[in-house]
């Protein structure tokens, strides 16, 4: 299962995501905002990344305008490893190479289209472990 939240730079954003993942038979909980109404996306991050960590969702979206600070106040959360990602390349990398277990997009930068190509990437990548895995426990380390 999918967690997705969103700011109010997002929600447009997050509500075409959400249409696509029912497209792809992808399971979600929407964890809001569910409207335009300006917001603090530190807050709006917390239980996307609770639900994350607490094992309800296998992973999360997230999604402000630019995708950055909602990135930011998500990875405050020790565990989380959520990629700011603009492309395609960096959305596999991300889960290939860092597993991230969050993705972030910016509603006010990123198309729609776009963003289906890049969750789908991430979506769809596998972590590949090995020196890799070395690396996401040396982040873990860090943490403590």
């Amino acid at each position: 299962m999918i967690a997705i939240g969103c700011d109010h730079g997002g929600y447009e954003l997050k509500e075409h995501i959400k249409k696509h993942l029912d497209e792809i038979g992808a399971e979600y909980k929407d964890y809001g905002v569910y409207s335009e109404e300006s917001v603090d996306y530190p807050d709006c991050a917390r239980p996307v990344c609770e639900a994350v960590l607490d094992g309800s969702a296998e992973k999360g979206i997230l999604v402000c305008g630019t995708g950055i600070g909602i990135s930011i106040a998500a990875n405050k959360f020790k565990g989380i490893r959520a990629a700011h990602c603009t492309d395609v390349y960096s959305a596999s990398m991300a889960k290939q190479h860092n597993n991230a277990n969050i993705i972030c997009l910016g509603g006010r930068i990123t198309g729609r289209e776009l963003a289906f190509m890049i969750i789908d990437a991430w979506n769809n990548a596998e972590f590949q472990g090995g020196r890799h895995a070395a690396r996401v426990a040396k982040i873990h380390e860090i943490e403590e």
